[in-house]
């Protein structure tokens, strides 16, 4: 099954409308994918992993915000650092930029960005860098069991 349809089927037992679109143009980066949409990048929930051992610790951050690794820590309890692409695809199960907050191969520990909970809509990628999906931070945190937490760059 591809990632688009793995998602597909997250949000739907989550009990979440199927939102996802495509978009020829691509959304790759938050950029690319808040222009395609036609929204803030603010309002691409983009998802950042990290390693930590050989655990994934999975960022759903505002598109606007750079992440702090150690506030990710503080969130998380763990020591993290950046994943390459190649364990972020096996872990997850999607390539980068197609990185989807839900629908994973393996269990992850997620941190929700605060900044998140003050916008609506979002829109997160759906397990391609083609597609998204439409959501909340309320849908978002209740999929994912995120912990919400300040894990913006100052």
């Amino acid at each position: 099954m591809d990632g688009v349809e793995r998602v597909r089927r997250a949000l739907v037992a989550a009990g979440h409308e199927d939102s996802i679109m495509a978009f020829a143009e691509g959304t790759h980066s938050a950029a690319d994918a808040a222009a395609a949409v036609g929204c803030a990048v603010a309002q691409i929930a983009k998802s950042i992993v990290f390693r930590a051992g050989d655990a994934a610790v999975l960022v759903i951050a505002s598109g606007a915000n750079r992440i702090d690794r150690k506030k990710v820590a503080a969130a998380t309890g763990l020591a993290v650092k950046p994943a390459d692409p190649q364990w972020v695809a096996l872990k997850t199960g999607f390539a980068v930029g197609g990185v989807s907050p839900v629908g994973h191969d393996d269990t992850l520990t997620v941190v929700i960005d605060a900044d998140l909970l003050a916008l609506d809509p979002l829109w997160a990628a759906a397990g391609s860098p083609m597609h998204v999906f439409r959501s909340s931070a309320a849908q978002l945190v209740a999929m994912t069991g995120g912990r919400i937490a300040d894990v913006r760059q100052d």
